[in-house]
């Protein structure tokens, strides 16, 4: 028997449909929604989860497949989601490891998949992609895709209430202009497995002894993954953290991911195998040997991601240092994930090196800066710091930034502190998650965003020797400089310790050519405008003072 139910995106509805339908009727679907059918096996397996898989071949107008994992929804019954790049018919033929259950296997259909007409822009556009350059991010259309994303590990547990305050957060995410969601498919750090801060309101996403998933885990997480689809956010979902390949080995690890993808594949979505992909467990006893074989493991899991996922969605690993250096084989990743530290001002160095030294790196990927400096973390990192990392990574070449506040991330709440790692210590439990949303650099990101979303940014590239002063290995507190060469340059300048100029030059302008200046407040968004400025003979125009002391973004922009 065949059911199907159809996930109306834009509205966050799902509309239910019963029995299979009338021969040679198709099922209607718009492009880019993801949508569901559910098969139930008229064989009863003892254990339905292992002993069997099932696939959907899924053939487009142009007669071409893709085999669409199903996955495991409890007692007898599987579950396919698709979601239809393009309108036009299709058809889907199932294809189960149990050639001789006939409710499983040679199951087919068609599907009449509309033209979508909604404003969801990962609707409109479609999936995210690396861009031809290989430097930056686009939607399937072609659309640049700026990623600024918020740092959620555990916001699938139930510390983080459904649907109130998961929507609470989500929503402040969205009215700041974050566009991706970073959050671990249950398997979390910081806590041993099957601690109760993990859980949520059905319990653990494996049995106990991860003998098989927990499909009702699943449902409640599906609430909140498709809740951020339908609101705009992408999902950057962390598998696990590295330390679960040692503890649950590779073949587990892989069926993990399958059903991550049978579940989450038809969302718009990036893969991130795990989260600190060598870093071994807290309280290992064999460091060295779990980190070799994380790094191994994590590459032969990164090849199978790639040969089962039909939606080719992107793969990174969250590292201790670069996704680059934290599997055998670098392009089995598409772009550099980094994390550079936590020690506010001192991770400035660590930070620029890693970024600059991870462009230059072969196979050319975006390179983006997933975990620095969460706001608060030991009564440190505040908006300052927070906007230095955006702007100095950014216009060092990144394709994005990843945000994090301390308190967020593991959930705290003022009823319910987080508590100790397994090391003994906490990392916070003073600021809940509900003030800690609410911390300015956040909003001070959404605003440099904001500022960058009005030029082509996606064209702008590192030129650290377009200003004077800039930032050097002897000085990372200098400014920071890219640009659209003749049309545009945006320089970050920090705060000068006192007795530093205040003036800058910039250099590489052309001569005799019109331009306009201003100076951006990147705390407010308010602006000062220099107005209009031509650049001297060999080029160079050197700016006037900014209004205050303190941070600014200086714009020089071709005047048509």
């Amino acid at each position: 028997m065949v059911s199907r139910r159809v996930f109306c995106g834009a509205a966050g509805l799902v509309a239910l449909a019963g029995n299979r339908p009338a021969r040679g009727e198709a099922v209607s679907a718009v492009e880019r929604l993801p949508m569901e059918w559910s098969f139930t096996s008229g064989k009863t397996y003892k254990d339905a989860f292992n002993e069997i898989e099932l696939d959907v071949i899924i053939s487009n107008p142009r007669g071409t497949e893709q085999r669409v994992p199903a996955f495991w929804a409890g007692d007898q019954v599987w579950r396919v989601r698709y979601s239809a790049p393009a309108a036009g018919r299709y058809t889907y033929t199932t294809i189960c490891s149990d050639t001789s259950n006939a409710g499983l296997h040679g199951q087919t259909g068609s599907i009449d998949v509309a033209p979508y007409s909604g404003s969801n822009p990962l609707y409109r556009h479609g999936p995210i992609r690396v861009a031809s350059d290989r430097r930056h991010f686009e939607h399937a259309d072609g659309t640049p895709f700026f990623w600024l994303g918020d740092t959620n590990w555990m916001s699938l547990c139930h510390r983080l209430h459904w649907p109130d305050e998961f929507q609470t957060l989500a929503g402040d995410r969205i009215a700041k202009g974050f566009t991706v969601i970073q959050i671990v498919a249950g398997l979390y750090p910081d806590m041993p497995p099957f601690d109760p801060r993990g859980a949520n309101e059905a319990g653990f996403p494996w049995e106990s002894d991860y003998s098989r998933v927990n499909p009702a885990y699943f449902d409640m997480a599906d609430l909140r993954i498709q809740y951020l689809a339908d609101h705009g956010l992408v999902s950057c979902i962390v598998a696990c953290w590295g330390y679960f390949l040692p503890l649950m080995g590779i073949p587990k690890i892989k069926k993990h991911w399958r059903y991550l993808i049978a579940r989450w594949g038809a969302y718009p979505a990036v893969w991130c195998l795990a989260g600190e992909g060598t870093m071994p467990f807290y309280l290992s006893k064999t460091r060295e040997q779990d980190s070799a074989l994380q790094k191994h493991g994590w590459t032969e899991v990164a090849r199978y991601v790639r040969e089962i996922d039909p939606y080719r969605n992107m793969i990174t690993i969250h590292p201790s240092r670069t996704a680059h250096d934290t599997v055998d084989d670098p392009s089995v990743l598409d772009f550099d994930m980094l994390q550079t530290g936590h020690g506010d001002r001192t991770s400035i160095p660590n930070t620029i090196n890693t970024v600059t030294q991870s462009l230059t790196l072969n196979p050319k990927m975006p390179v983006l800066v997933g975990e620095v400096c969460y706001e608060g973390i030991g009564e440190a990192s505040r908006q300052e710091v927070q906007r230095f990392m955006f702007w100095s990574c950014l216009l060092s070449g990144t394709a994005g930034h990843t945000y994090g506040a301390n308190g967020i991330w593991q959930v705290d709440r003022a009823d319910q502190p987080y508590g100790p790692s397994p090391h003994g210590q906490a990392w916070g439990g003073d600021v809940p998650w509900n003030e800690a949303y609410q911390l300015p650099g956040s909003r001070h990101l959404g605003i440099g965003k904001g500022l960058l979303a009005r030029y082509r940014w996606w064209n702008l590239r590192a030129m650290p020797g377009s200003v004077e002063p800039h930032w050097t290995r002897e000085d990372y507190v200098q400014p920071y400089s890219a640009a659209i060469p003749g049309e545009l340059h945006i320089t970050f300048i920090p705060f000068s310790l006192a007795g530093r100029s205040r003036r800058v030059t910039i250099k590489g302008l052309v001569a005799g050519r019109p331009y306009r200046a201003l100076f951006f407040n990147p705390s407010t968004g308010k602006e000062h405008e220099i107005g209009k400025v031509s650049p001297d003979s060999d080029g160079n125009w050197e700016a006037p003072p900014p209004p205050i002391i303190r941070d600014w973004v200086l714009v020089v922009e071709r005047v048509s």
